[in-house]
């Protein structure tokens, strides 16, 4: 499971930024899932949080970051040789940030409990920094401790990773050590690679839309998954009773939805709330179905806010979720902090949020900083502006600069 992620000179996140899973000390862990670690130990881990703020404040730039990371581990060694330099996203609104690295960092918890720490910086034209600490025993262990500033590069204390030798003599200066030894089958450090090609998977609002429907309408084909897929489509409401796929040789297939009436409609003809929730559900059960993190932007883009408490109750729900699954999500809604009965949707442990400061940085921080009372509610707490986050703009302000601007237009037109 994932735990925490910290980034820095990454597109708006000039700063370093953290992201945490993990439970706030002191507070109720709620509907966070207990993890046994391979010290006998354990940590209560959310499996799921929201990042909440007003329009290009920087919310989505961190689940962005989160992707970039992913394709830098599984594809920089395979991929970034075609490259001149590091392909990167510095903080775009300063000179000096240009030239300053960007720095990546996530700790997790693998399937056999023993949690890792991963990072790199990334410079102009070389990986800078990268580094892999393990804590098996509740002690950290430096498994790799790479510095492209050294005249000596890579460091590997106690001698933990095999083949080491050949490994950091083969990887080029603009890919990561991780990515060589994963694309090379690794027998130590393969796993650690495939915690990345199995999680972090980025769902933007309408990006690859087509390409989610293809996959969720392939899924209907094991009678497993049709089930679960059906029985989604018919508790969110939507008056579809089944489906029915249709496949061409040399078509992919289409799906065509059965509804109360009996009627099939074909695909173009359905509502895009519908197209929208069937695309998502493909995706969505395959992370609760292998555990991985899901990372959605702009969740409640097309769903009805019934739909997207559904879908948080189902990465809350312990049998559902059985595997550890975990969702990031981001959206500007914050009738999503309140269930239709007037209850909290999510934990203030669960949210988090970000604004802009006058140089353009996004800062993103806990809902918990502000200390929200027990029996607070959340969402009129954030429309009043009591936890920050939300646009500086007074009521009317948008039509009085419209205004302005248009009697401008006219004074200078008769000038």
């Amino acid at each position: 499971m994932l735990l925490r992620l910290r980034v820095a000179n990454v597109r708006s996140l000039r700063d370093e930024q953290e992201l945490s899973f993990t439970v706030p000390a002191a507070y109720d862990p709620g509907p966070a899932h207990t993890v046994p670690l391979s010290d006998g130990k354990d940590i209560d881990v959310y499996p799921l949080v929201g990042i909440f703020g007003a329009n290009a404040s920087g919310k989505s730039n961190l689940l962005t970051a989160l992707a970039h990371m992913r394709n830098a581990v599984l594809n920089s060694y395979a991929q970034w040789a075609t490259y001149h330099g590091i392909p990167r996203q510095p903080f775009a609104l300063d000179e000096k940030s240009a030239q300053d690295t960007s720095f990546y960092e996530v700790d997790f918890v693998a399937e056999d409990g023993v949690r890792w720490t991963y990072g790199y910086e990334l410079g102009t034209e070389r990986v800078e920094a990268e580094w892999l600490h393990a804590y098996p025993r509740g002690r950290r262990q430096v498994w790799l401790d790479r510095d492209a500033s050294r005249d000596e590069e890579y460091d590997f204390p106690g001698g933990r990773v095999q083949d080491r030798a050949r490994l950091a003599r083969t990887t080029r200066p603009n890919a990561l050590f991780l990515s060589h030894a994963g694309t090379d089958n690794h027998a130590q450090l393969t796993p650690l690679f495939r915690w990345f090609d199995q999680n972090l998977w980025l769902i933007e609002p309408e990006t690859e839309r087509p390409a989610r429907e293809e996959f969720t309408i392939r899924r209907l084909k094991d009678n497993g998954s049709r089930k679960r897929i059906e029985e989604l489509l018919r508790v969110a409401d939507l008056g579809i009773t089944g489906t029915e796929v249709d496949e061409q040789p040399g078509r992919s297939p289409t799906v065509r939805l059965t509804h109360v009436s009996g009627t099939l409609l074909e695909w173009h003809d359905e509502s895009l709330g519908t197209r929208s929730w069937f695309a998502l559900l493909g995706p969505m059960l395959l992370a609760l179905e292998q555990g991985s993190v899901l990372l959605i932007d702009e969740l409640d883009t097309s769903l009805h806010p019934r739909f997207v408490a559904e879908v948080v109750r189902l990465f809350h729900d312990p049998l559902v979720n059985n595997k550890g699954a975990q969702l990031v999500f981001t959206s500007h809604n914050p009738s999503l902090l309140r269930t239709p009965s007037g209850g909290r949707l999510l934990d203030p442990g669960q949210v988090w949020l970000t604004e802009k400061d006058e140089a353009g940085a996004t800062e993103l921080y806990p809902l918990t900083a502000a200390q929200p009372g027990e029996e607070e509610d959340l969402t009129s707490s954030y429309l009043a502006g009591a936890f920050g986050a939300v646009p500086d703009v007074t009521e009317g302000q948008i039509a009085r600069r419209l205004l302005a601007a248009q009697l401008g237009q006219k004074g200078a037109g008769r000038g």
